[in-house]
């Protein structure tokens, strides 16, 4: 007599076990033909899952949040089955859910070709629409080893190898496929209506340099056909805003095989880093902050005692010299402590903020590097705050306003903001993990924001609220960090004297607002599709003259703009001023100025937004003030 009680609170009763199938019958037809699964008792179920005992249980279709996952898992299953379909031969791995979509890895003789992966997609299609029910089923480990082996997939039997004996396993079966998974999976195939195919890669079996490559087939799958159409809309727009194709093209930075994973800059891209790094100076000055720089290369010792040789070694530059190891560092933190600890400090000194473009190094595997998103070297806006327990709260809070600020005058509105409180595994009393905690929620909790709560995801030396920037395009990126330290200062020797005239140590904030600069950059050229606002633009203008008979003039007008400040090259080539005006366009600089017979003759420019807008002819004087104004 199992009794079902649903979100809402009501309540059925059953006079015999039921299927969650059975319950969404109960309650409507048109929520049984929804239905995708359950969650009983908060676990994820298929709805052939029958129940028999009492429960709390919640139907899920595909717009429930846990829809889509169901929907990405499936639909990697019908890959699977068309890739078998057509190419028998082909070896099955593994198939994952990923942010947006899916992929799946097989081995196979040759390699897929874009006719292969329509001819795929195709075959979906018709499985999809043949409505094949998904049926699931259990067998002991050294069965389903059997199974597989006897299939032919070598692979998937050496995956259920490593599974523990003991443990029973869940196979998904659609027809003439069969696959091993956990689930939760659809009913039938026909509940896959909007995916597509996106393309090919390359990866090593089990992630392993060492093994064999497998080929990878990445998808996405959506609740219905418009959320997949946006989606395809993103990532064309993506595609279009990619920033290593803009870099190319706006000539900014490259990357060469010489250098893997290191950003050769060129000057508008290098203009346009230390356009952001003066902007971060000057706010960072404004909030009390003292810019340090730290050596390149130091030596073991010091990584050891910090612990982060332990962790981190593995991602480590390292050299040597006169029998002496060294490491690259591949952070600031362990350095900043060594400038603390240079002189006596007192509780008056606190706190006290040391920032950093710190240069880092970090050995990131090869197939993971990705223009400047991800990146081998890359600078840091990093920052350390040392402080005593009673000024957390206070320096929590100044930095919320500062992080907001920073990424409103960047363009960046949408904040995701999330709260990550102490592990299991950690170092610290309970008392300290309790005060850094509390003053971390009190801070958010103060600005009226409103965070997500990230239980046990804090770092093993203390709690964390990391930050996230929404794009144009609604991509997450996380950025910055503010983390609470209880370990590194007391393993590297750092203390103050406190008013009663006893040594403490201070606690140690770890706090970036950018993250990467490069990284940040990558986020920039992207939002903003290489048309920056003028305040931050490596060129804010440039000057066209019409005939050669302008020249001097042009160049006159070039030293006096240049000497306000302004950002401002001429172009004096012999070509119409029509090719002159496409090209800058292309090259996305916000101001052309056009210099002809009457501008010479009258003192005056005439002046071109770059969305093609004439703002007419001006003074010079005033130009320079629309361009001040609104570089702030």
């Amino acid at each position: 007599m199992p009794r079902v009680t649903l979100p809402d609170g009501s309540r059925r009763q059953f006079d015999h076990p039921v299927s969650v199938f059975d319950v969404a019958s109960d309650i409507g037809a048109g929520l049984a033909k929804a239905a995708i699964g359950g969650k009983v008792d908060g676990k994820m179920v298929d709805t052939s899952y029958l129940i028999d005992q009492d429960v709390e249980l919640s139907i899920i279709t595909p717009t429930s949040p846990e829809g889509l996952e169901i929907i990405r898992h499936s639909t990697a299953h019908l890959l699977a089955q068309a890739v078998k379909q057509l190419f028998p031969a082909a070896q099955v791995t593994i198939g994952p859910v990923i942010e947006d979509g899916f992929f799946y890895d097989f081995a196979f003789e040759r390699a897929f070709t874009p006719e292969d992966i329509e001819a795929i997609e195709k075959c979906m299609n018709e499985l999809a629409q043949q409505d094949i029910s998904v049926v699931r089923s259990e067998k002991s480990r050294d069965e389903a080893v059997q199974l597989f082996k006897q299939m032919g997939e070598d692979y998937k039997a050496e995956i259920i190898s490593d599974i523990p004996a003991e443990e029973a396993l869940s196979l998904y079966e659609q027809g003439d496929f069969i696959d091993l998974c956990r689930g939760t999976h659809v009913p039938s195939t026909g509940h896959l209506k909007a995916f597509k195919l996106t393309r090919l890669a390359g990866a090593y079996w089990r992630g392993d340099s060492n093994n064999e490559m497998l080929q990878r087939i990445y998808g996405t799958a959506w609740a219905s056909k418009k959320e997949l159409k946006q989606y395809l809309h993103r990532l064309e727009e993506a595609e279009k805003r990619d920033h290593r194709k803009l870099g190319k093209a706006l000539d900014l930075f490259h990357t060469q095989e010489e250098a893997p994973g290191m950003v050769f800059w060129h000057p508008r891209g290098w203009q346009l880093n230390l356009n952001v790094r003066n902007y971060m100076r000057e706010q960072l000055g404004k909030c009390g902050y003292q810019e340090i720089n730290t050596p390149q290369i130091v030596d073991r010792s010091l990584w050891e005692k910090s612990g982060h040789w332990d962790k981190f070694h593995d991602l480590m530059f390292t050299t040597g010299s006169e029998n002496r190891d060294y490491a690259i560092k591949p952070m600031n933190c362990p350095c900043h402590v060594q400038v603390y600890n240079r002189g006596l400090k007192s509780y008056r000194d606190l706190p006290l903020r040391l920032a950093e473009f710190g240069s880092c190094h970090r050995n990131e595997p090869s197939g993971t590097l990705h223009g400047l998103m991800r990146v081998r070297n890359f600078v840091q806006d990093d920052a350390h705050i040392f402080c005593t327990e009673d000024q957390i709260q206070a320096e929590v809070s100044s930095f919320i306003d500062l992080v907001f600020k920073v990424y409103k005058d960047f363009g960046f509105e949408d904040v995701i903001v999330a709260l990550s409180t102490r592990p299991e595994q950690r170092v610290g009393e309970d008392s300290s993990w309790d005060k850094a905690e509390q003053a971390l929620q009190v801070s958010l909790d103060a600005k009226g924001l409103d965070w997500i709560l990230q239980p046990g995801e804090g770092a093993f030396y203390g709690p964390k609220i990391d930050f996230s920037l929404k794009d144009c395009l609604g991509r997450v990126w996380q950025c910055g960090t503010m983390q609470v330290d209880f370990s590194m200062p007391g393993r590297l020797d750092a203390y103050y004297i406190a008013e009663d005239g006893s040594k403490q140590v201070p606690v140690m904030l770890h706090r970036a607002i950018l993250g990467s600069i490069e990284r940040f950059i990558g986020i920039l050229i992207e939002q903003y599709e290489g048309k920056f606002p003028v305040w931050l633009a490596p060129i804010q203008a440039v000057i066209l003259n019409i005939t050669d008979k302008q020249s001097d003039y042009a160049e006159k007008i070039e030293k006096m703009i240049k000497n306000q400040r302004i950002r401002v090259i001429s172009d004096l080539r012999n070509e119409k001023i029509g090719y002159k005006i496409r090209e800058h366009t292309l090259k996305r600089i916000p101001y052309m100025i056009v210099v002809g017979d009457r501008e010479m003759e009258e003192s005056t420019i005439s002046v071109r937004d770059l969305g093609g807008k004439d703002l007419g002819v001006m003074q010079i004087d005033d130009f320079i003030s629309l361009v001040n104004e609104q570089s702030g």
